[in-house]
């Protein structure tokens, strides 16, 4: 598939691309030149897409332990199946992984205790948050693809370059 060269060598592109993307699924919308709107709305598409088509693929079991009395007791499991692993990693490999922050008035340990399971904060975004969303989205409009809108600005002061603004549908 072709795609813009932006002015820029392919490692620089890459990387600029990379870092708006994930700019845009952590921030919801970024403001950006027309050119690298159009090319990141295309990824970020492909990116939702694959978590929107496996985010239903789980696998629930049953695990057995002893607590601290000596008793038997099961807990129930849930982990991500093959394909959902897999888009997982493809996305992983697609993104930066910006750290969680800490929330205005909230203390140090009650930020361990509300990420101590979240690993990758933006993976787990995309896939609880975004491809439920728009899972359910697809169903009421029997449709697929379209997560993104790019709006044009206007002519940046400065430079003159056609600013546009991406964001989530």
């Amino acid at each position: 598939m072709e795609q813009r060269k932006l002015s820029l060598p392919t490692d620089r592109r890459d990387a600029l691309l990379r870092n708006q993307v994930t700019a845009l699924l952590w921030n919801e919308k970024i403001t950006t030149t027309y050119a690298r709107a159009k090319e990141v709305s295309r990824i970020a598409d492909g990116l939702i897409q694959l978590a929107v088509d496996t985010v239903l693929d789980v696998k629930k079991g049953v695990k057995k332990t002893v607590d601290k009395k000596g008793k038997q007791i099961e807990i129930e499991t849930i982990s991500d199946g093959e394909k959902r692993l897999a888009a997982r990693r493809k996305i992983m490999a697609a993104i930066y992984d910006p750290p969680e922050t800490r929330k205005k008035d909230e203390t140090a340990a009650a930020f361990r205790e509300r990420t101590k399971d979240i690993r990758h904060p933006l993976v787990e975004r995309i896939f609880n948050v975004y491809a439920i969303r728009y899972l359910q989205r697809n169903r009421d409009n029997n449709s697929s693809g379209g997560y993104t809108r790019v709006l044009k600005l206007g002519p940046r002061r400065g430079d003159g370059a056609e600013e546009a603004l991406i964001e989530l549908v």
